[in-house]
């Protein structure tokens, strides 16, 4: 049944005007089921969105809204928060009381213990009841979980595209999960629209940086999952770098194999487990993906090494920060949250080059 503008679902966007909020307008505007009532803004709130994102001339709801969650109801059905951390786990609670689905971009619910939330986002974290009813939305692994839901946490860039990279070996028992090593980089719109000296163009241009070494907080996220995937604790070694270019991360991850293993033989077992998933892309053997390979789309695009010689194991997984890592993923879980088929919306191929 096609959709009409009375039965379409309407979502507002909190934080319209950060990297995140802005890519989720440019795919709403192109899905067949949604209606965008709402673009909010509390820094910006009644100037054009045009203002900052003359792109955007195209848009219904032009003027941006303050944050006022009586006005979201009256227009909203889902609300989109993609805000700093801190501000969502204010604000969402407030949206749940008000009968309002939330789907959360920032990292205030993906943690379920508020004490290893406030130690590595040096903040109070969230109500416990509310950590405890946010779905982990990584929708390869989790998807059957958001069907339904009121809250969803949508998972980091960074853990996205490891997570994905490592999860099947990990549960399949073929590599040591005391052995992990995980070297990430990223393109700077990963560090939001903010301007500062670490993504100033003369300093970031023709250079790269590793950053927040054994403090990044995608750390414990990371292997939370990973925990929730072997059944026991695990700890990784998580390195992230800063690239010069705009979007895109590449993770490339290390393990000792348990057995010997032909990158056959890991394919076959990536593509079972990703059958029916068809977001997740794996290459043929010897073959290894580039984050232009998945830029501006939805992808996750992932490759293997395996060497006998030294019994281990390379993982190259990449994806889109802003779309994968952000934005479509936050899509992929509203199209699973609503029945939908979880590729509406979102069947964009790369852009190249």
């Amino acid at each position: 049944m096609l959709a009409t503008e009375q039965n379409k679902v309407k979502v507002a966007i909190v934080g319209s005007t950060g990297y995140g909020g802005v890519e989720l307008i440019r795919f709403l505007l192109g899905h067949p089921l949604v209606e965008i009532a709402s673009v909010i803004s509390s820094s910006s709130a009644g100037e054009p969105i045009t203002v900052g994102f003359p792109h955007l001339s195209n848009i219904l709801v032009n003027s941006l809204d303050g944050v006022d969650v009586a006005e979201i109801k009256s227009k909203a059905d889902v609300v989109f928060t993609a805000t700093p951390a801190g501000v969502s786990g204010k604000l969402a609670p407030q949206l749940l009381e008000a009968g309002l689905k939330v789907i959360d971009l920032s990292g205030d619910f993906r943690l379920k213990e508020g004490a290893v939330y406030e130690q590595w986002y040096k903040r109070e974290a969230p109500a416990a009841g509310l950590l405890e009813q946010a779905v982990y939305g990584l929708c390869e692994i989790n998807g059957e979980k958001v069907r339904g839901v009121e809250l969803i946490s949508n998972p980091g860039c960074y853990p996205t595209a490891t997570l994905l990279g490592l999860i099947p070996a990990l549960q399949e028992g073929w590599i040591d999960p005391d052995s992990i090593i995980i070297d990430a980089k990223s393109g700077v719109s990963g560090a939001g629209r903010g301007t500062n000296l670490t993504t100033h163009y003369a300093e970031i241009n023709e250079n790269l940086k590793a950053y927040k070494l054994n403090k990044h907080q995608h750390i414990p996220e990371i292997e939370q999952a990973l925990a929730a995937a072997s059944g026991k604790p695990v700890t990784v070694t998580f390195t992230t770098h800063l690239v010069p270019m705009t979007r895109g991360i590449m993770s490339t991850m290390y393990a000792r194999l348990t057995g010997t293993r032909s990158e056959q033989e890991l394919i076959d077992l990536y593509r079972n487990y990703y059958e029916g998933r068809p977001f997740v892309r794996i290459r043929e053997a010897g073959k290894y993906p580039a984050t232009k390979e998945v830029y501006g789309s939805n992808y996750c695009d992932i490759g293997f090494a395996a060497d006998p010689r030294t019994g281990r194991l390379t993982i190259v997984s990449v994806i889109d920060n802003v779309v994968k890592g952000a934005a479509g993923q936050a899509i992929q879980n509203l199209n699973l949250m609503m029945g939908w088929d979880e590729t509406t919306g979102l069947t964009l191929s790369p852009v190249y080059p």
